[in-house]
């Protein structure tokens, strides 16, 4: 299955001085304003950074809830947070913190589905930098 989406991004003006929007085919993002002040300091707004940790957050969830269906389990939550960190002009690691309830699920089989969707979530494999999972299992 090939699936392709498509969002876009609008800037006027200077790299420090200048305003952007983001807007997304399905119009969640829809001309939402990122600036330098949204990225590097505390401004009102988005920045890449953020959108790449909740696209990292919900991939990881989303491959995991795969893996737990496939070994034949449901999970009643799989909470996930991600710190994308930027520094020297790029990024250099990408954490998953998850929190999961999953009935019936042992501590080994749940370490081994992360541990897959870890190196096997589509973003995970995007991603060329140091990504680490802090797991636990309720």
């Amino acid at each position: 299955m090939k699936i392709t989406r498509k969002s876009s991004a609008h800037w006027a003006g200077t790299g420090k001085d200048g305003k952007g929007t983001l807007t997304s085919a399905s119009t969640v993002l829809n001309n939402t304003q990122y600036s330098f002040n949204t990225r590097f300091e505390n401004g009102v707004g988005t920045n890449p950074e953020e959108l790449v940790a909740a696209a990292h957050a919900g991939c990881f969830a989303m491959q995991l809830a795969f893996n737990i269906q496939n070994a034949g389990f449901a999970a009643d939550s799989l909470d996930v947070q991600c710190a994308v960190t930027l520094e020297d002009s790029g990024i250099t690691s990408s954490k998953l913190t998850l929190n999961a309830s999953v009935p019936g699920l042992d501590k080994a089989k749940f370490d081994e589905l992360v541990d897959h969707a870890e190196h096997n979530c589509p973003i995970s494999k995007l991603l060329n930098t140091s990504i680490s999972v802090e797991a636990t299992l309720a």
